[in-house]
């Protein structure tokens, strides 16, 4: 299978990554040329722009920073899509713009999915990361070796669009788990308790998550590099708002996360790295979150292993392969 790949951005440019280690006939395409050229330099080909990615491919996918950016690249592609050709949508985007896209994508009678990933930059560049897949089952047989190869835990979410309701719903909970370790951190400290023990005390009771064993990390180091930005954190739990607004379901800790974002957008910058939303609590108390031990980025220590899809504990699958 030949397969395009369009945006080489911190995951997109690890996921092709994992497919040209693997050996996928890959060819790319971002704005960014220097990302381009270094792909090329690792076995990949060059596309000049999507239409011709679509037109020359069996398979595309997407990884680009916001559902504007994934409609104007489907707009060059669409002329080209027809019986065969696969668009994988691997951004982290709207369930309805997915859906729309995805249906323009069948119309023309193409394939359509949406597949983000979740599990963090240091898996995706392994291959270890996880990866959600919202399409037909019959779509899903025909790109699982694909997913497989770029991600370790694969699992079929049903419809277009379930993926991505998923991807923002699991982004919106480690969003809130980051702004809860802060405050724990930073209460801690207040409280004159060592912060690695804190750290390791945290990380072995009923309050640990993913969220502290890597992002408390990059913060207590000082670097609070997570490869993630405040902009990029505000559209993800928006998205997740506007799910929710959208089935008249009435949150209460997701609006007070919108504003604590939009909050420290305003004191430190849309592209500030999110971890340091601490910051905000660094300044009202004086305290700096600091200790001695943790790296200033996360790496997967586990080695790359052949992907496999994850069957959901109850389901009629799960039954069938008892």
């Amino acid at each position: 299978m030949k397969v395009g790949f369009i945006g080489l951005g911190n995951v997109g440019g690890k996921l092709s990554g994992s497919l040209l280690r693997n050996g996928i006939d890959l060819t790319v395409l971002d704005l960014n040329r220097d990302l381009v050229n270094a792909a090329v330099a690792k076995g990949a080909k060059a596309a000049d722009n999507a239409a011709q990615l679509m037109r020359d491919c069996d398979a595309v996918i997407t990884c680009l920073p916001s559902p504007a950016a994934s409609d104007a690249v489907m707009q060059e592609m669409l002329p080209e899509i027809k019986e065969g050709k696969i668009w994988m949508e691997m951004s982290t985007t709207d369930q309805a713009e997915a859906e729309r896209l995805g249906g323009m994508v069948i119309a023309a009678g193409g394939a359509a999915v949406d597949c983000p990933v979740s599990g963090g930059c240091h898996r995706a560049d392994t291959g270890n990361i996880s990866i959600f897949a919202g399409c037909d089952r019959a779509t899903f047989e025909r790109i699982l070796p694909l997913l497989k190869t770029m991600g370790r835990r694969i699992l079929h979410t049903g419809d277009l669009g379930t993926a991505s309701m998923l991807k923002v719903l699991t982004n919106y909970l480690a969003t809130v788990h980051l702004v809860a370790n802060a405050e724990a951190l930073v209460t801690a400290k207040a409280a004159g308790m060592d912060l690695n023990t804190t750290y390791e005390a945290i990380k072995i009771s009923s309050g640990n998550s993913f969220s502290h064993v890597t992002e408390s990390q990059v913060i207590l180091n000082g670097s609070r590099d997570i490869s993630f930005t405040m902009d990029l954190v505000k559209k993800d739990v928006g998205l997740f708002q506007s799910i929710a607004e959208r089935n008249g379901v009435p949150l209460e800790v997701s609006p007070l996360i919108c504003q604590i974002f939009d909050d420290g957008i305003e004191r430190y910058g849309d592209r500030e790295l999110s971890p340091n939303i601490i910051r905000r609590l660094e300044d009202a108390t004086g305290l700096s979150i600091l200790a001695p031990g943790f790296p200033p980025e996360m790496t997967d220590d586990e080695p790359e292993e052949p992907g496999y899809e994850v069957i959901p504990q109850g389901s009629a699958r799960a039954s069938a392969a008892e």
